[in-house]
């Protein structure tokens, strides 16, 4: 296929790209180059002649559409958005503009480059969203997000994520839009920027700085691995069913302090301290303002009807990931000058 994926020098996204790549796909990569971006995440892909980028931001209606009508895609992989939740919290009018009204612009260009071809049966438009929609849930581990859940967003970010399904939905209802939806867990793994949980854990401990725990980390997050998540993605998008949304979860449920004393047992193992452990820069700090309890993801729809699953467990995701940000310091270090990393944001 010809795909089109917004955001795809992102974390999530480049991990698509590069993987749509190796096989086989053509790849255009649609992205604004906001803070959070970076064209290091596909150098290994950049000379390759099935990939293309464009820089385009998606809050630009006219661009949108000059791109998708240029490229002509069988496929657009919509992953561009404003995705941390502290950021929204301090500033939430640019995620209105980038996960609404951006969307809206991806919708209209690939509706009119659908109607242009004639309404072609292989069309899809694959809306990447967040189980942040749904809200948060109770303690009880037998009860878990479905594609069913009601949405009940908590935060400016998961509401401007819960908006962008609802246009996505009704485009495909009211115009016939060929789309597929997925609603994913908290992913990590490789070039993940350095300001959500993991990649700040890992890179304050390397420092010597302490490790934040908002509350008393009792919140829990199931993990997916951003190599995983993009194996996902691509197997919707090629056989999903039309206006059918797919869940997808890495069956890894951690408390966000089990998490992160796991972080500090890996880093204990590969790049131990002079003297003591990880966990013992552990600091708790004030929690997160609407700070949801728990997600946790059922992903029987996706296996039962296209057989995928997750390939690693948290703990081998983890440990791969440590050793990648051991392996790449030149990377992380360009980008912990860049605008609010390093410092608390969101404190409402």
């Amino acid at each position: 296929m010809k795909i089109l994926v917004t955001g795809g020098a992102g974390f999530i996204g480049s991990a698509v790209v590069r993987l749509a790549i190796a096989r086989g796909h053509q790849v255009v990569n649609l992205d604004a180059l906001t803070y959070a971006a970076c064209l290091d995440n596909v150098a290994m892909v950049a000379d390759s002649p099935l990939y293309a980028f464009e820089q385009v931001d998606i809050r630009d209606a006219a661009a949108v559409e000059a791109c998708v009508a240029r490229h002509a895609p069988d496929a657009i992989m919509h992953l561009a958005a404003e995705s941390h939740v502290d950021r929204s919290i301090d500033g939430p009018g640019v995620f209105i503009e980038t996960n609404v009204m951006g969307t809206y612009n991806m919708l209209q260009s690939a509706r009119a480059l659908w109607d242009r071809q004639g309404c072609p049966d292989g069309f899809r438009f694959h809306h990447i969203s967040t189980d942040e929609v749904f809200g948060s849930l109770p303690a009880d581990p037998s009860v878990k997000f479905t594609e069913d859940t009601p949405y009940d967003p908590r935060s400016p970010y998961s509401a401007s994520k819960a908006s962008s399904d609802h246009l996505v939905r009704a485009w495909h209802e009211t115009y016939g839009l060929p789309v597929v939806l997925t609603n994913c867990s908290n992913n990590y793994g490789p070039y993940h920027f350095p300001e959500k949980l993991i990649p700040v854990v890992i890179l304050n401990a390397l420092a010597g700085k302490p490790l934040p725990i908002y509350g008393d980390g009792s919140n829990v997050r199931d993990w997916l691995y951003v190599e995983d998540h993009a194996d996902a993605l691509l197997v919707v998008v090629e056989k999903g069913a039309v206006g059918r949304s797919y869940n997808i979860g890495g069956e890894n449920e951690r408390s966000n302090l089990e998490l992160v004393e796991t972080l500090c047992a890996i880093l204990d193992d590969l790049r131990p301290k002079a003297s003591g452990r990880y966990a013992d820069q552990i600091t708790f700090v004030t929690d997160r303002p609407g700070h949801d309890a728990r997600y946790a993801i059922d992903p029987a729809r996706i296996r039962a009807e296209l057989g995928w699953r997750p390939s690693v467990t948290v703990e081998e995701g983890l440990r791969r990931t440590v050793q990648w940000y051991l392996d790449n310091e030149p990377w992380w270090r360009a980008l912990q000058a860049r605008d609010g990393v390093g410092h608390r944001l969101g404190t409402g």
